[in-house]
């Protein structure tokens, strides 16, 4: 009698499932991190370059073009495509820029592995500094015109690239604390990957059944919590955890369902101040202002009303660069009248359109009868502040190009279809969120035609910079 295994017993055990695609994909990430590390010190040295050396030419003059200036060049690649296009990503493949490319968080990560080592004090997780660091470098980067000028962007680029290698040095051991807690957009990069449709996956119950010894731990740069992660929000897609355990996967999902299937105790306020009166409030400001007329008007009333009253410490232009935009050679100086007119500019519209939001935003929140309704409705602005934002930056680079010669046919009708596109999603993500409110038809009702008047807070501004002005 033989002992070998019966014929019917192995015709009979299942051949192993494939894994998915985007699982294999995932793990390959995993395996091949050496490619990934060279590929970052590649960007390294080319975002280096662009960043370091036009600040140190001169300014280009009318004569010159983007492919023979190196300055041209290098603030087109900056804002032009690079700002844009990073903030388009996060909506399509959550946060692979922060985890593959960026130069600022592998510094920041190669710092901490040499560095002091220290535990992050409790200041530093403070959950409001995403806000504060955003809002003041969008108004910052407007006062010293970060867009158009060399030396401002390194000023503006540089400072945050040294600040993220000092706290590299001294909290963390390969960490990267600076993107987790500090960094200026890691929080508005982190609201766009809600958006996503592919993200990484923890099946907990494969977790929990895995044996302890198994993969040992992953040495997650951004202090994601793995075991617990449900949200794309934190984690930087650079696939070292995918496979651990065999719980942890590459996947596809819906777009936008983690936003629509968010509870009440997952919203965090200050997300919602750095969406609404940041994203959407500060970055409408900042966009605006140089194409407003309104704008205009004011800051002459204010100067005839200075000028009659012999008031001329404001018209003083001597001001040094990195405080106030001063290059007299390109016949562009701020004056203090100029920069605390942005100031009131930008502020005004962050308060008034985070404001009307807000408002409309309790409103559908009391309609519901939830405590923190208004809250996880708020998430359904995302993609309006995404697309918004990306609209504004575009338009930096549609006069980039059009300085070259090169129009886009239809910019109105693509700008106006992103909107409507945008606007549907928002409405969209609200209605669903909607749908697992209390089940009085009325109350959901009166709560989306609140959030629908909410949104106009963030549609109107753009409609009137694009079409009215």
């Amino acid at each position: 009698m033989s002992c070998g295994t019966p014929v019917s017993m192995v015709a009979s055990r299942p051949a192993p499932r494939r894994r998915p695609a985007l699982a294999r994909l995932g793990e390959a990430m995993r395996r091949h991190r050496g490619w990934i590390v060279g590929i970052q010190w590649a960007v390294l040295a080319v975002y280096l370059f662009l960043v370091v050396t036009p600040a140190f030419l001169p300014l280009p003059d009318s004569r010159a073009r983007l492919w023979d200036d190196l300055t041209l060049f290098a603030q087109f690649v900056f804002w032009g495509l690079w700002w844009p296009f990073v903030l388009l990503s996060m909506m399509l493949m959550g946060r692979v820029w922060c985890g593959v490319l960026c130069p600022e968080g592998f510094l920041a990560e190669q710092a901490s592995r040499v560095g002091l080592g220290r535990p992050v004090p409790r200041w530093i997780k403070w959950g409001g500094w995403p806000f504060v660091a955003f809002v003041l470098t969008t108004v910052y980067g407007q006062l010293v015109s970060v867009y158009e000028y060399a030396q401002a962007a390194l000023l503006v680029l540089g400072g945050s690239t040294v600040a993220a290698v000092a706290v590299g040095l001294v909290y963390g051991r390969g960490k990267r604390v600076w993107c987790r807690h500090l960094c200026p957009v890691s929080g508005v990069f982190g609201l766009l990957a809600r958006l996503a449709p592919v993200h990484f996956r923890t099946d907990r119950a494969a977790w929990e059944a895995a044996p302890a010894r198994k993969g040992g731990a992953v040495d997650c740069a951004p202090l994601v919590d793995i075991r617990r992660m449900e949200s794309a929000s934190d984690c930087h897609m650079c696939g070292r955890c995918a496979g651990h355990r065999d719980a942890v996967s590459l996947a596809a999902r819906l777009p936008g369902s983690e936003v629509a299937r968010l509870r009440g105790t997952d919203v965090q306020p200050w997300e919602v101040r750095l969406l609404v009166f940041g994203v959407i409030g500060t970055a409408i400001g900042a966009f605006q202002w140089s194409a407003s007329p309104w704008f205009v008007r004011a800051k002459l009333a204010v100067a005839e009303w200075l000028v009659e009253r012999e008031a001329f410490a404001l018209f003083g232009s001597d001001i040094p660069w990195w405080l106030l935009t001063h290059y007299p050679e390109a016949s562009d100086v701020f004056t203090w009248l100029d920069g605390l007119m942005i100031l009131a500019y930008i502020g005004a519209a962050a308060l008034l359109i985070g404001g009307w939001i807000s408002l409309w935003l309790r409103v559908a929140g009391l309609a519901l009868g939830e405590a923190r309704a208004h809250l996880r409705l708020a998430y359904a602005l995302i993609p309006l502040g995404g697309v918004g934002v990306f609209l504004g930056l575009s338009a930096l680079t549609v006069t980039l190009l059009a300085a070259e010669g090169v129009v886009i046919p239809a910019l109105p009708l693509w700008r106006g279809g992103l909107l409507a596109l945008a606007t549907a999603a928002s409405l969209a993500l609200a209605v669903v969120q909607l749908r697992r409110a209390p089940p009085s038809a009325a109350r959901r009702g009166a709560a989306f035609a609140a959030f629908a008047v909410a949104t106009a807070g963030a549609v109107l501004p753009w409609v009137t910079m694009f079409y009215l002005w």
